[in-house]
């Protein structure tokens, strides 16, 4: 297990597919439960007694700025522009979060913890000698909405790879990940989506999965965002095991 210093929360993006709703407001900023979906992430960043935290910004960063100043302990905001993408955000995020391994969490990413608190399975099962990043993947079946053909599979090991043509991968990527900073050796310069620096990871067999064991929600669109509300409402939620 690694003791987390750092996050990053990706904040940046312009949400498009959660439009009308993202028209004048970040998607990361967008109710539910009571609390933005941000105030969500870093709460539970701050419960796992993360002191040093970045949250980048692009589309209406001013109102980002208002919501991480209003915390009690503010997160550095650093704005975008142009737009960097997933990779670059955080390669520019690199001289803020130091030289050891650190969380990445997206910033519409929305999940339940099981028995134990996510973020501290996911830094206890973290080996910085065999690992250049740690995803947190949920099981496809458990997941409901419009969700394509899946992200990854799984060895044995938990090594992570991509589906071949026409396979169906039974994980998705659910937006929090632990990341050694020389994952970013090389990367290139302007935007770049983190896929890239996967696919590398992945050749090299440097890329693992753990699996989720709380609920998770999948936010792409305001029909999502409906269902997770209702769910919590109710309390018609599930864990993903």
């Amino acid at each position: 297990m690694i003791t987390l210093n750092s996050a990053m929360v990706l904040a940046a993006g312009l949400g498009t597919r959660m439009r009308p709703l993202t028209e004048a407001k970040p998607k990361p900023l967008l109710p539910l439960a009571g609390r933005s979906l941000l105030d969500h992430a870093l709460d539970r960043i701050d419960a796992a007694g993360i002191g040093k935290v970045v949250v980048n910004a692009h589309w209406f960063p001013e109102q980002v700025e208002a919501v991480c100043t209003a915390r009690p302990n503010p997160p550095t905001v650093l704005r975008e522009e142009p737009v960097q993408e997933t990779g670059g955000g955080v390669r520019d995020a690199l001289p803020h979060l130091g030289a050891d391994p650190f969380l990445v969490v997206n910033g519409d990413a929305y999940w339940l913890d099981g028995p134990t608190p996510t973020i501290e399975r996911l830094a206890h099962r973290f080996d910085a000698a065999a690992m250049d990043a740690l995803l947190l993947v949920v099981r496809a079946t458990a997941v409901e909405g419009e969700v394509g053909r899946g992200d990854f599979l799984l060895d044995p090991l938990g090594r992570v790879r991509r589906p071949k043509e026409r396979e169906i991968a039974p994980y998705f990527y659910a937006g929090l990940q632990m990341v050694h900073p020389r994952l970013f050796e090389g990367a290139p310069a302007g935007s770049f989506s983190m896929n890239l620096l996967w696919n590398r990871a992945i050749e090299a067999g440097r890329l693992f999965g753990l699996v989720h064991d709380g609920a998770w929600f999948h936010l792409s669109t305001p029909v999502d965002l409906r269902r997770a509300e209702a769910a919590l409402a109710t309390g018609l939620t599930r864990p993903l095991f």
